[in-house]
């Protein structure tokens, strides 16, 4: 197999990162009628609404919950068991997409992805007990990981260095508002409709996509370039990509930041209502903020501040910050007791550094693999993203009873881990020898 066809990983070139001609690799989202600046913009309308789907599959029906309990006859607690389930989906089906993708092509396994959503999205709404609407959110979950885990292998079939993270940034601008957005329309459409017809929104939104994909979206993947085999194949190329220490530390970085975002997720609506007491729309406005905070730090790391830095100085002010900020939240948690106004304004800063540190660290880790794995690389990304974030969370609730000190010990734990993994596995050295 063919070594990395990109410079370092500090390389801030904007050349097409794709080892096959242009004249033979066909363009993403062109057409004889569209030109090229007008398919540009759908293609990342397309892509931002792919990876927005997860967001809106997971946060959409969430105010349906205590509706789908009495509906069903079922304990809230069992009902929470269709979102860790999607959770699971979303974390498998990337182990299975990604490989599809890069033995068959990006095209054709996001299309019977986008089928299979809408058709699980449909036994959703008519579910007629809670063991089939846990089982089709799982499908559900699974399915909707194509976008996310394609999404980005399309972006290191196109580019490399800042034009990477520019095109990431403008995905993330449409899929970072996602859940800001969704609790607001499910909100809003449970007063027009049962939980049932949340889950005919998300019907109607996987069959625009899966429309708008077949018009919009071509191949990026061209045959001569894809990788070979079946699934022993692809499990060796997982391990091959997993035994390189510079991959598997960005890998793990990128993990251990998820985990600090799932922590504050997991553990910020209990604390804030019930230990700093405030209402759910004050929650629903802070959650708002600290996810603008993500959204804002990542286009500015796209558009701003990638030109001007190398990735790696970018990565360790990000981890950096994100320890500071977890330090501050523990000692305003234990040491300074300042109620609401010590304990916000960390997990503000908090989030925006991760929106540094995450897509960086997708980009590096993309820009050292082989375009024909490229699938395959960003579905280990995804999986471990979301299996760290996992078994986080429930760490963040501990003992039975919300506590803003273990929220911030977990926030903190996993900013530490992250800046370790990235400092001793991710040296400028190890980064050159494997993609040079």
């Amino acid at each position: 197999m063919p070594g990395p066809t990109v410079g370092p990983a500090d390389d801030t070139s904007t050349a097409p990162a794709s080892t096959v001609p242009a004249s033979t690799a066909p363009a993403f989202g062109t057409s004889p009628v569209v030109g090229r600046a007008g398919a540009g913009r759908a293609m990342v309308a397309v892509l931002g609404g792919l990876t927005a789907l997860g967001p809106l599959t997971t946060d959409l029906y969430l105010p349906g919950l205590p509706a789908i309990a009495e509906d069903l006859a079922a304990e809230p607690a069992a009902v929470q068991l269709t979102l860790t389930f999607s959770m699971f989906g979303v974390a498998a089906g990337q182990l299975l997409f990604g490989p599809l993708s890069d033995r068959f092509g990006r095209r054709p396994p996001l299309l019977v992805g986008l089928v299979v959503y809408t058709v699980s999205s449909v036994v959703c709404v008519v579910a007629p007990n809670l063991s089939v609407l846990i089982a089709a959110r799982f499908v559900q979950g699974a399915a909707g990981s194509a976008g996310l885990v394609i999404g980005r292998a399309v972006a290191r079939d196109r580019f490399q260095g800042v034009a990477m993270l520019r095109f990431l940034a403008s995905i993330a601008l449409i899929s970072g508002l996602a859940p800001i957005l969704a609790p607001i329309v499910g909100a809003q459409l449970l007063r027009f409709t049962s939980w049932r017809g949340t889950f005919g929104a998300l019907t109607a939104l996987g069959l625009l996509l899966a429309l708008a994909a077949f018009g919009a979206l071509r191949e990026t993947l061209p045959p001569q370039a894809r990788n070979g085999g079946g699934a022993g194949a692809a499990l060796r190329t997982m391990g091959r990509l997993l035994r390189r220490l510079p991959f598997l530390g960005l890998a793990l970085t990128s993990s251990l930041s998820f985990g600090a975002l799932f922590g504050y997720i997991s553990g910020s609506s209990t604390v804030l209502q019930h230990v700093y007491q405030v209402s759910p729309q004050t929650y629903s406005l802070l959650f708002g903020l600290n996810s603008l905070s993500i959204v804002v730090t990542t286009q500015l790391n796209g558009r701003v501040l990638a030109p001007r830095f190398t990735a790696r100085a970018l990565m360790l002010g990000g981890l950096a910050t994100a320890v500071a900020a977890g330090v501050a939240l523990v000692l305003l948690t234990t040491v300074w007791d300042f109620g609401l106004a010590g304990f916000c304004p960390p997990l503000f800063v908090l989030m925006g550094s991760l929106g540094v540190v995450l897509p960086n660290t997708a980009a590096q880790a993309l820009s050292l693999v082989e375009p024909q794995v490229a699938g395959t690389a960003s579905a280990l990304l995804g999986t471990g993203n979301f299996l760290c974030g996992a078994l986080v969370a429930p760490l963040s609730s501990l003992g039975g009873r919300p506590s803003a000190v273990l929220l911030a010990v977990v926030v903190l734990g996993c900013g530490v881990l992250a800046l370790v993994a990235y400092v001793t596995m991710c040296r400028p050295v190890r980064l050159r020898a494997v993609a040079g």
